[in-house]
């Protein structure tokens, strides 16, 4: 009779190295303390990692650079999370600036928002995940960029915004189309989207 382990391992293949899973995706293959036992036989194997409590990951190898076994990002833990309870999510703060390049600061506890709910994840690695409840409006962003961009300018406020980080705007711009970021400036604060025009002012005249 085959294993609760090797039925999990085949699962996982067919999704790839690099997948998120909840372990209750398994709840069919035997009941909870069985299940716990075979998460924990798939981690002290090395087969799988835990990311956090109930979370694990069938992780990519590196074998390009002898890195070895990958950890999932925070994006992908988050977006497992958000894909499991059907919610948008958005990062902010620090991890917004630090997805555009504008911070080097090393971010431990990551903030997102979500139209789903509230809660706050602890992270295997000491750090913590945390979702914080908004208006939908707030994720009705069609453009990934439109939107960190504003997330990640709020976090600064109108007067902590450098010429260093309107720098770096001007250099991710080129990325998208112009119609695309347009698109979202209505989701955006007044003095965000002024920003953001005066950018392609000067990208035109440059």
């Amino acid at each position: 009779m085959e294993s609760i382990e090797n039925k999990i391992l085949k699962s996982l293949k067919k999704c790839g190295r690099g997948s998120v899973f909840f372990a209750d995706r398994f709840a069919r293959l035997g009941n909870a303390d069985r299940l716990h036992k075979a998460m924990e036989l798939l981690t002290k194997r090395g087969e799988i990692i835990r990311v956090a409590r109930g979370i694990y990951c069938y992780p990519k190898i590196d074998k390009v650079y002898g890195l070895g076994v990958c950890p999932p990002s925070v994006d992908d833990i988050a977006a497992a999370i958000a894909k499991r309870d059907r919610a948008r999510i958005a990062p902010t703060a620090f991890h917004a600036q630090n997805l555009l390049g504008m911070s080097q600061q090393v971010v431990m506890n990551y903030l997102y928002l979500t139209d789903g709910s509230a809660r706050t994840l602890k992270l295997e690695n000491g750090g913590e995940i945390k979702f914080k409840h908004t208006a939908p409006k707030n994720l009705a962003f069609m453009n990934r960029l439109a939107m960190l961009i504003t997330f990640a300018l709020k976090d600064y406020g109108a007067d902590g915004v450098t010429d260093e980080h309107r720098r770096r705007i001007k250099e991710l711009l080129p990325n998208e189309k112009r119609e695309d970021i347009e698109r979202d400036y209505s989701l955006m604060p007044d003095w965000i989207r002024e920003i953001v025009k005066k950018c392609y002012e000067e990208l035109s005249e440059s």
